[in-house]
Parts: C-alpha cells; sequence; structure tokens
C-alpha cells in the first residue's frame, strides 16, 4: 500500500498530500500501531541503525490523527535541527511543531471548532493534546460513538474500568482524580481526562 493510501484512510482528505510530502521528505519509518492507553503517538530515534520511527494510534479520528501525527514529526524536526540534548517538549520542539503545523491550520483541513481550539493551543503547545482539556474534548467530539466516557464525568464514589482493571473514584484533584484499583486496594492518580467504562455501582471503601 503506498504511503497516500495509508494517510487517506486516516487523516482528513485535504492533508493527504502534505502528510505524504513529510514523510518522504524527512525519511522515517512510519507505523500505524494498535491503540495505546498511555500514548497517542511517538517518536524514537535508533543510534546504531540511525533510523527515525514514528507511530501513531490507529483508532484516533481524522483530526487527532493529524495532529499527533504533526507533533511527532516535530519531534524528529527538532532532533535533526538541534540534536539530542534538548528538552522534549522545550521550545525547539514547539517552534517546530508551530512551524510544521502552520500550513494545515485553515478551514479546508480542520472544522472550525477544531481550529479554533488549535489557534488557542499554538499559543504555547503542550506536551499532547491530552493535557490541553479544551483541545482534548473538542478533538474527543469527532470520536466514532462508544461506551465509554471521561473520568471527570464520573461521580464521586462510582466504580468504573480502566485498562481492565475496576477502580472507584474518591477524590478530584484539578486535573487528575484520587482512584482505589479494588482489587488491590492501592490507589492511583488517574486524568480526569481519562476514557473509563462506568460499572454504574457505588462502593464504600
Amino acid at each position: 500500500m503506498t504511503a497516500e493510501k495509508v494517510f487517506e484512510k486516516f487523516v482528513p482528505l485535504n492533508s493527504v498530500s502534505y502528510c505524504v510530502k513529510l514523510y518522504e521528505k524527512l525519511g522515517f519509518e512510519f507505523k500505524i500501531k494498535k491503540a495505546r492507553q498511555t500514548k497517542l503517538g511517538d517518536y524514537r530515534y535508533n543510534p546504531k541503525s540511525e533510523r527515525h520511527t514514528i507511530t501513531v494510534n490507529n483508532d484516533l479520528n481524522p483530526f487527532a490523527f493529524l495532529v499527533t501525527y504533526l507533533h511527532e514529526v516535530a519531534h524528529l524536526m527538532a532532533f535533526k535541527q538541534y540534536g539530542r540534548r534538548i528538552q522534549p517538549h522545550g521550545k525547539e520542539w514547539k517552534n517546530c511543531f508551530k512551524q510544521v503545523a502552520s500550513p494545515m491550520l485553515n478551514a479546508d483541513v480542520f472544522h472550525p471548532n477544531v481550529l479554533n481550539a488549535l489557534n488557542q493551543y499554538f499559543k504555547n503547545p503542550r506536551a499532547s493534546s491530552c493535557s490541553d482539556p479544551v483541545l482534548y474534548q473538542i478533538l474527543k467530539q469527532f470520536d466514532e460513538p462508544n461506551d465509554k466516557i471521561l473520568l471527570k464525568d464520573v461521580q464521586v464514589g462510582v466504580s468504573f474500568l480502566f485498562n481492565n482493571k475496576a477502580f472507584v473514584k474518591l477524590e478530584k484533584k484539578r486535573t487528575r482524580a484520587v482512584c482505589l484499583e479494588i482489587e488491590t486496594k492501592k490507589k492511583y492518580m488517574i486524568s480526569e481526562v481519562a476514557e473509563v467504562k462506568t460499572m454504574g455501582i457505588e462502593e464504600n471503601p
């Protein structure tokens, strides 16, 4: 399958040629991965083979996939321009992210609601779209319907499933929640924008 055919399956149509151009120009290995709870995509460099690899999760909607792809391409660009001794999401990466995303920030590519959120986000890009609750929630609106909700919508005292484990929400802490894993009785801090499945059971741990 050609690179163009691959991108046609995952990104907005008007961004396909740009995504292919980046892939061909920068010369990296591109892999589509199954959904990962801990990340939407990543960039890696193997010094032995001198190979650059970018991965993106296959369950992202077209807008989220494109943002994640450009995020990881910006890591590669920052590496090539500044070397390995920079902060992963420091000013060098932010500049590269703004640079590589700029041609796509228009209404021909993104839905107006997403575009508005992105314009705000790029004033000071964070480590990932998940780190910006406004952008993250707007991107999530374009996901395929499923039976999951965000942890922030789960009431304190209600149990839920996350990573195939049962938890109960104990307390909200700004952008995270204190949650108790029911089986082990261990407490964890989980992001309020994590996707969970409710069990509809109130617990009293």
